[in-house]
């Protein structure tokens, strides 16, 4: 019987498939991908972790995924309880040890976890209000000769002035209104990825553009042939093509 991460590789490249095309589907790093292909362990991490990446991978490659990680299991020690020794249970309350390191660890992580999600949460519900404005100017109007001089017209109110002003063929501008995670894919080549606040502008050069946006309603995309609109609404997550 073939290796468990051969295995997995054969299956793979039968469909035809890269570790980065697996991992855009099932959401798993290429890297730990790889690391189950060559049955590196120790790079993904603690057995438990292993042991789920496994049953995603195989369930995706159309495998047994419980006969995939019983076959992980007998090449990895699985993690036993620890037992207490006699002596330890014998002593009394005021002997007795504090909290384990893990339940600390523990602690601290959930702690961690719901300070970052309520951080973000408040990043959403109060996006920054910073946009670039430009003044826009009205062409001074000519005077009859031998007439009074007449106050010129007011001039417009500032309006916001899009990313994509003279945006050229084969170019996607992006422009941010409130904080959004952004992956920007331009010809097969990722080129941006991450979270960026209010504000950000970026320009991109090609043929077929690729954008994903966690908060379409604040970002806006404009092209040589399409005026500067959001992608969506607000909270929404959505996936654009654009063909430049």
């Amino acid at each position: 019987m073939p290796a468990l991460g051969e295995e997995f590789r054969s299956a793979r490249e039968a469909r035809g498939l890269t570790l980065s095309d697996v991992a855009e589907q099932i959401h798993i790093r290429s890297v730990y991908l790889n690391a189950i292909e060559n049955e590196d362990w120790k790079s993904i991490g603690a057995p438990v972790y292993v042991r789920g990446f496994i049953r995603t991978y195989a369930r995706f490659l159309g495998k047994d995924a419980e006969d995939a990680v019983g076959r992980f299991n007998q090449t990895s020690p699985v993690e036993r309880p620890v037992v207490p020794s006699a002596s330890a249970a014998t002593l009394s309350d005021n002997e007795r040890t504090g909290p384990s390191l893990w339940a600390v660890v523990a602690t601290l992580v959930a702690v961690l976890l719901v300070g970052f999600v309520g951080y973000e949460w408040w990043q959403y519900a109060h996006p920054g209000t910073g946009k670039a404005v430009a003044q826009a100017t009205q062409a001074p109007q000519p005077v009859d000769a031998g007439t009074e001089s007449q106050a010129p017209a007011a001039s417009p109110p500032p309006t916001a002035t899009p990313a994509a002003s003279g945006v050229g063929p084969h170019q996607l501008a992006l422009r941010l209104t409130q904080r959004s995670w952004v992956r920007v894919v331009v010809d097969g080549t990722q080129q941006l990825e991450g979270i960026f606040p209010a504000g950000t502008v970026r320009t991109f050069k090609g043929n077929v553009a690729d954008v994903r946006a966690g908060n379409a309603g604040g970002v806006v995309i404009a092209t040589n042939d399409r005026s500067p609109k959001p992608m969506g609404n607000v909270g929404d997550v959505v996936e654009q093509r654009f063909t430049l």
